[in-house]
């Protein structure tokens, strides 16, 4: 494979993945990381990649970037429906379920339906219409609504969370530094997201690993709010730790 092959071809697994591991493209290439290195940082000079401690992302995963749910959906959906079909093991009938907005969330959502008693509260319309057919009780935050997540935000949604509590909450992020927390692009469903947090009795977080060392614009909650996360077997190893060693349990699929 000549270079310039070898490169169009990791910039093509970075936009089928959102990003590329240095450890992985040495494996599979058959080629030193040294070169992958270079290769990298070649990509981040012409615009189009970010280098990131062991491996690079796609430019679009700054921190104010806010994909839509259509391109959300593209991504680790694999990854995604593995998560999902974890989170429900941690649900049980009866209870109440707070679902935020997401594709991770559409996901579970999806999968509580062999579910037969159950109360949704959620702030996302195509999750409501997603379990409309079901005999769960599904309740709306109201609020205004966010177009490019279907999701309803503001004063009314925080309200109405204000008032609730739930057995547990499945939160989406688009970041999880340990050092900064959770983070969204969107200031306003930030404040959704906390509201959720502090009406939940557990609180899972549900997330891909690549969202893990990484910051989006507005701060959700501390990473110790957090009483679980679900995420996927690339999560590195001193990732996990450093969340067991928070007394966040781990569970990784």
């Amino acid at each position: 494979m000549l270079i310039e092959e070898r490169r169009q071809h990791i910039l093509a697994l970075a936009h089928e993945h959102g990003r590329v591991l240095i450890s992985d493209l040495s494996r599979d290439l058959g080629i030193s990381r040294i070169t992958i290195r270079k290769d990298l940082e070649h990509l981040q000079a012409k615009g189009a990649l970010l280098r990131t401690h062991g491996g690079a992302l796609l430019p679009s995963n700054g921190t104010i970037a806010d994909p839509s749910l259509k391109q959300k959906a593209a991504r680790h959906s694999q990854e995604k429906q593995r998560i999902a079909a974890a989170a429900v093991t941690f649900v049980r009938e009866g209870q109440c379920v707070l679902l935020d907005s997401g594709t991770t969330t559409m996901a579970i959502a999806t999968a509580l339906k062999k579910f037969h008693n159950l109360t949704i509260l959620t702030n996302a319309l195509n999750i409501a219409a997603e379990l409309s057919g079901t005999d769960f009780d599904v309740i709306l935050t109201g609020g205004s609504l966010r177009k490019n997540s279907v999701s309803l935000v503001g004063p009314l949604a925080e309200d109405v969370l204000r008032d609730m509590h739930a057995d547990v909450l499945f939160l989406g992020v688009d970041g999880f530094d340990l050092e900064v927390g959770l983070t969204t692009p969107n200031v306003m469903e930030s404040r959704v997201n906390r509201a959720m947090v502090k009406a939940s009795k557990t609180v899972i977080a549900v997330c891909d690993s690549t969202k893990f060392n990484r910051r989006s614009f507005s701060k959700i909650v501390d990473a110790t709010a957090i009483h679980h996360v679900i995420t996927d077997t690339n999560l590195p190893d001193e990732m996990a730790e450093a969340m067991r060693a928070l007394d966040i349990k781990v569970t990784l699929v």
